[in-house]
């Protein structure tokens, strides 16, 4: 996990794309709510930690199940636009931090989360820190927004445009959501998984909004662009109904406690 190939550093990724990203990318199912709060005890009073907090597509749950929420993201732009799409919580607190040095008071919050993000973490110090904020009997919940799995040919099709022009697509593929380096994250405590399915419906604008918030989606200049925008554009025309395209997920969130902090459930 952390860098690719390229040399980036992962916090940097997005600095380009920030207007996509919050005006784009999908928000979370509020089921993981209800599932923590039946699974972890999640209640109203906890303080949550969200990793990589990005625009806020995590946070904006809990704020509204009416936690206290410490955003930890370390990039500027990123933290600029969350800060105007959280203006009207007051129980949100911006940190310029990473996972692996947040800034957070020892033993401060009840529940750490991450949205789309933990696959740019260095996992031991990550862990190492996580242990650090957690109070005695912490949860962690790591969660991604999939592209829904089932049968469809413009899902094949939106496949196909970023295999063919996505710049590290299969390696950040691979990175996401690998269980494996999940369960080793967690090392001998307890790992749980949960899965939904939701969907945002798009026109082509917002189609090329969405896959332009991806870091994979090479930037216009670059030698892939124009094909790509010009193969999206054929696959939209292809598969569109009434002027949209359906873009489903499935949210896989994996939660649990680390050896040592656990509490009997």
């Amino acid at each position: 996990m952390g860098r690719l190939s390229d040399g980036v550093d992962p916090a940097e990724r997005f600095s380009d794309r920030v207007e996509d990203y919050a005006r784009y990318r999908p928000g979370y199912p509020r089921e993981l709510i209800e599932t923590l709060r039946t699974d972890c005890g999640l209640h109203e009073g906890a303080a949550i930690a969200d990793m990589g907090c990005g625009t806020g597509n995590l946070a904006v749950i809990f704020l509204e199940n009416g936690n206290t929420v410490f955003g930890v993201e370390p990039n500027a732009a990123m933290r600029a636009a969350c800060r105007k799409a959280m203006q009207r919580f007051h129980r949100f607190h911006q940190i310029g931090g990473r996972a692996e040095a947040t800034g957070l008071r020892t033993a401060s919050v009840d529940l750490v989360v991450a949205g789309q993000a933990f696959h740019w973490f260095e996992p031991a110090a990550a862990r190492a820190e996580f242990r650090r904020i957690l109070k005695a009997g912490g949860w962690v919940a790591l969660a991604w927004n999939e592209r829904g799995s089932g049968p469809s040919e413009f899902h094949d099709a939106y496949e196909a445009v970023l295999v063919r022009n996505g710049v590290d697509y299969a390696k950040i593929r691979a990175m996401r959501n690998d269980e494996g380096a999940i369960r080793e994250f967690f090392q001998s405590g307890t790992v749980r998984r949960a899965t939904y399915t939701h969907a945002q419906r798009f026109d082509f604008d917002g189609l090329k909004g969405r896959l332009m918030s991806s870091s994979y989606a090479p930037l216009s200049g670059h030698p892939s662009h124009e094909p790509m925008m010009r193969e999206l554009r054929e696959a939209f025309d292809r598969y569109q109904k009434d002027g949209y395209v359906q873009f489903p997920y499935e949210t896989t969130m994996w939660y649990g406690q680390f050896g040592g902090l656990a509490t009997p459930c």
